[in-house]
């Protein structure tokens, strides 16, 4: 596998997701788009999805960034493969696994990024959302004087009462949500994909100074 700096970072991030990429992601070789469009028309694959596809792969295709707190990892690198259909329309995968999990990452007819494993679990509204949360998990990883870790039906019990929304990690069954000094990630993903109530966890990164809370973004910023 030949690794390259990843210089051009996707725009429509916060500046702390740039940052991370910019500092951490590297590029992997892959596929050229066109070589992609050809190999996908030859299957009879639609026009409209193979252009989905590409452009994904002109957006994404290579990049490698660290691994997820969660889902073993992630995908090991974005790279569209496996178009399938179903009612909903035209699926396919969002990169290969990084480790052996139970699922495929999958980006939805409508542009989700989630799991799939026999049910799906949109985790993100879109892949800026999956690279917000990794970004937002590396910066409090760092600036946190304590992370808890919470998991099955004990995640009833954080109490979100004056806690927002982290808007821009695009949250769905994933989300993120910031407090006065902490920072709460819930994980549903895999109690959604693989129907396993107890596989929810989620991560307290408490002792957060502004800095820590938001690493120079505010609400709103891209």
């Amino acid at each position: 596998m030949n690794l390259h700096l990843f210089n051009d970072v996707p725009d429509g991030l916060t500046r702390r997701a740039r940052l991370f990429v910019g500092s951490h992601g590297v590029k992997v070789d892959v596929r050229p788009v066109e070589g992609h469009r050809q190999w996908w028309r030859e299957r009879g694959i639609p026009a409209a999805v193979v252009e989905r596809m590409a452009a994904y792969q002109e957006r994404w295709g290579g990049l490698l960034l660290p691994p997820a707190s969660q889902y073993d990892g992630g995908p090991k690198y974005f790279d569209p493969d496996s178009p399938e259909s179903d009612s909903a329309g035209w699926w396919f995968e969002a990169g290969t696994q990084r480790t052996a999990v139970p699922y495929s990452f999958m980006i939805s007819p409508s542009g989700e990024f989630g799991i799939h494993a026999g049910r799906w679990a949109p985790l993100h509204a879109t892949v800026e959302g999956w690279v917000e949360s990794l970004a937002l998990s590396h910066h409090a990883s760092m600036w946190a004087k304590r992370i808890t870790k919470v998991t099955g039906d004990d995640v009833d019990g954080i109490v979100l009462d004056g806690y927002k929304p982290v808007r821009e990690v695009m949250g769905l069954a994933d989300t993120w949500w910031r407090g006065s000094d902490s920072l709460v990630a819930v994980y549903a993903g895999e109690a959604k994909a693989l129907s396993y109530p107890r596989g929810r966890t989620a991560l307290i990164y408490s002792g957060l100074d502004e800095w820590g809370l938001r690493g120079g973004v505010e609400d709103g910023d891209d």
